[in-house]
């Protein structure tokens, strides 16, 4: 009891103070919990659990997050499922929409909310590692007693935020840990799991959204692995990760507009010419590709003379 009032009166102190709140992303958000959502620290709750009507909904409305983070889900709890983890995968508003852990661990974790169906927003709940992820947008490692309620001080928490195919966020990733044993160097490895499993799920729904499409990644230079362009056959950008719009400017409109990849790439521009003349070069290679340098062949397949193909071929210097 005193280390919760201790706790709670931490909070409440940290909280008044402008400048922690302008240092401090978890003082900011224990501040955002009083002020905003009109908490108290003190109080005994877990979080808002919905209906099983109002999580089927959730569920079917995110049917493709789901399909597209199920294995991704599997492979981090292998990893840390074992040292007393249990993961959630939430959509934008903070709702649990699947959930891994240990059948051992099940009772600690459902008493704590830790489970399908619960919303794990600051609104809910307080500060936690979804919530706090979800209202920073942010990668989000939340250790014990910064938790701002009581009730969730033997807690440790590390969230990824999940970002749609547009760059816009869509889920949350987070592992929860009751360990006494967990430190923040443990939980810091723990933080960098999720966040390279949420960039993986990023990338599941970006090529979902884009399917048949080419992918193209960013030169060197940008440091993501995740900077991704869907270009069409015609060469034309349908889309771009959170990362490759940051790291070309690109937005909604531009690529709305009809952008050719190699632009976007700050390509060598060339005449119309050139790359007219390019563009056939390809068509020809391609053909005496699919044919085995079969020249006949080839030429039946675009539909010309042997003879034209020749003549295309020295001019283009294919020969």
């Amino acid at each position: 009891m005193h280390e919760q009032s201790a706790h709670a009166e931490h909070v409440y102190t940290c909280a008044q103070q402008n400048s922690a709140a302008a240092s401090s992303p978890i003082v900011a958000s224990w501040r955002r919990c009083m002020t905003m959502y009109q908490l108290a620290p003190e109080d005994k709750r877990a979080p808002l659990r919905l209906t099983e009507q109002e999580f089927g909904l959730a569920r079917e409305q995110s049917e493709q997050l789901i399909a597209d983070a199920r294995e991704e889900l599997d492979r981090l709890f292998a990893t840390v499922g074992k040292a007393g983890c249990c993961l959630l995968l939430t959509d934008r508003s903070g709702i649990a929409l699947e959930r891994r852990g240990a059948s051992g661990n099940d009772k600690d974790f459902y008493d704590l909310g830790l489970w399908t169906g619960s919303v794990w927003t600051e609104a809910s709940i307080g500060t936690n590692g979804i919530g706090t992820a979800l209202a920073d947008d942010r990668a989000v490692a939340v250790f014990r007693d910064q938790h701002f309620y009581c009730s969730n001080i033997k807690l440790s928490c590390t969230t990824a935020p999940i970002r749609d195919h547009r760059g816009l966020l869509a889920a949350a990733l987070d592992i929860s840990t009751c360990r006494d044993d967990v430190n923040e160097i443990t939980l810091s490895i723990l933080s960098q799991a999720v966040r390279d499993a949420a960039m993986r799920i990023e990338l599941n729904l970006f090529r979902s959204a884009f399917a048949g499409a080419r992918f193209v990644m960013v030169p060197a230079g940008v440091n993501s692995a995740n900077a991704l362009l869907a270009v069409d056959r015609h060469d034309l950008v349908l889309g771009a990760t959170r990362a490759a719009r940051l790291a070309l400017k690109l937005d909604d409109v531009r690529i709305a507009a009809g952008l050719p990849a190699s632009d976007a790439l700050h390509e060598g521009r060339v005449s119309q010419e050139e790359e007219i003349a390019e563009a056939e070069k390809a068509a020809l290679r391609r053909a005496l590709s699919r044919t085995h340098g079969n020249v006949s062949q080839a030429a039946a397949a675009l539909g010309i003379s042997r003879a034209t193909l020749h003549r295309k071929m020295k001019k283009l210097d294919l020969h």
